[in-house]
């Protein structure tokens, strides 16, 4: 049953620990908790914020103004598999769930499709919202239904994968308040094999080719040993790990700014093709040939001094000083590059 609370301190629900008090603060154990909470609040007229693992989120220093509705569902099932020569395993998992004891149990289990996500925080209802992605694998490859409470229907609905409208980083949940995700379900291989590694960076760690595939439990294992590295898995030891992950997403570029990246920056930039003579680049490059190091520093907010792509919180700061740093990476890229770098976390209460 959920239990209502007021003036809640939400740094204590994000991995940056920054963010003011919630006005109310519900914590939803089932579905029909979740539900009752987000429909009568839409009846009260009153704010509200569904929060998972707060991974992927800034808070403002002030708060929100309303009510905060913590995202606690628990359940993961296995239905029966789909599919003729090369059947699906089917997972269906409750929005509360923590993603990467979901992806161990995957790995453990021999189901291939979200090996190349481990170590990431967060919950599973989050991961259809950013079309959650790694190494090579984003959740919309494996993703087949998402169950949400519509909040302008009143109803719950089922989105298939075509509805769900996924690109990169992006949703049709993604930038709007009308879904409340319930549960996913994912479509998984029974193998004892990952899916083929395609990033580069990975390729080297296992010592394999592009295209190869290997043991799952190898995969993971590597991933995990990338994303420490780059204090990109939570440890309360290392405060590199305060941070949201990634602070921007890598930029798509079109022809035009491409030539004028290349006129800035020369040839050798990063550049990895996209559909309409587009391109991805790294925002990390970017920011590194920019100028601002690892460990580059505003009072006591820095730039990761393992990854140039995470701002971190190692204590005693602000969300609007982390602001200012993200204001000033932002604002030097595009100085140097004309390229201009946009927010991956989710920001309540404050603009960029």
């Amino acid at each position: 049953m959920s239990v209502l609370c007021e003036q809640v301190h939400l740094s204590g629900y994000t991995t940056l620990r920054l963010g003011g008090p919630a006005r109310r603060f519900v914590e939803a154990v089932s579905e029909d908790d979740l539900v009752a909470t987000v429909g009568k609040a839409d009846t009260d007229g009153e704010p509200v914020l569904v929060l998972g693992g707060g991974s992927n989120l800034v808070v403002s220093d002030i708060g929100f103004d309303g009510i905060v509705v913590h995202v606690a569902t628990r359940g993961v099932e296995r239905l029966p598999a789909v599919g003729g020569d090369a059947p699906r395993v089917l997972v269906r998992a409750r929005a509360g769930e923590d993603w990467e004891p979901f992806v161990a149990r995957c790995a453990d289990e021999g189901l291939a499709g979200v090996e190349c996500l481990s170590g990431i925080p967060g919950r599973i209802g989050a991961t259809p919202i950013q079309n959650v992605g790694a190494y090579g694998q984003d959740v919309s490859e494996t993703i087949t239904e998402v169950r949400a409470y519509d909040r302008h229907t009143r109803g719950i609905v089922s989105l298939d994968r075509a509805a769900c409208e996924f690109t990169y980083r992006n949703s049709v949940f993604k930038g709007s308040d009308r879904y409340v995700v319930l549960d996913v379900t994912f479509a998984l291989e029974e193998t004892g094999e990952s899916g083929p590694i395609v990033y580069a960076e990975l390729a080297r760690t296992l010592g394999v080719e592009i295209g190869a595939r290997v043991p799952l439990k190898d995969a993971r294992q590597a991933v995990l040993e990338l994303r420490r590295r780059k204090g990109m898995v939570l440890d309360p030891a290392d405060p590199d790990t305060r941070s949201a992950g990634s602070f921007f997403t890598n930029p798509i570029l079109d022809a035009a700014a491409l030539a004028e990246l290349e006129h800035r920056a020369g040839p050798d930039f990063p550049r990895y093709p996209e559909s309409g003579g587009r391109a991805k680049t790294s925002a990390a490059w970017l920011i590194d040939r920019a100028g601002f190091r690892k460990g580059h520093a505003r009072g006591p907010v820095r730039i990761s001094t393992k990854h140039t792509l995470a701002l971190t919180h190692p204590g005693g700061g602000s969300t609007a000083e982390l602001l200012e740093l993200a204001r000033e990476v932002r604002d030097g890229v595009h100085a140097a590059f004309g390229v201009e770098l946009v927010n991956e976390p989710v920001l309540v209460g404050v603009e960029l």
